[in-house]
């Protein structure tokens, strides 16, 4: 499996991200425990957005996958990056 890092740019609309949160947050949760997710989160700053740490064979995967993401279905996500990252010091796991 190749890592990818999933960068998300929101739009300003905030009363549909916090209607939508719990359900965004499911269901990234639900990929983490399925162990496509290794970890997920806001970025604190700058613009409004988050980043994903995802586990999979393509990034066309990784973008169909995060298809069904409810901040998708909502247009909440001003943009995504899906780009492959290579772990050179560290570990993730």
């Amino acid at each position: 499996m190749t890592l990818f890092a999933v960068r998300y740019d929101y739009t300003d609309d905030v009363a549909a991200m916090d209607s939508t949160r719990p359900e965004h947050r499911a269901f990234l949760g639900a990929l983490q425990e399925s162990g496509d997710v290794v970890a997920s989160g806001p970025l604190l700053d700058g613009p409004a957005g988050a980043l994903i740490l995802v586990q999979s064979g393509s990034a066309e995967e990784v973008e169909e996958m995060l298809e069904a993401d409810p901040f998708r279905r909502e247009g909440v996500i001003a943009r995504r990056e899906v780009r492959e990252w290579s772990v050179v010091i560290g570990s993730i796991g």
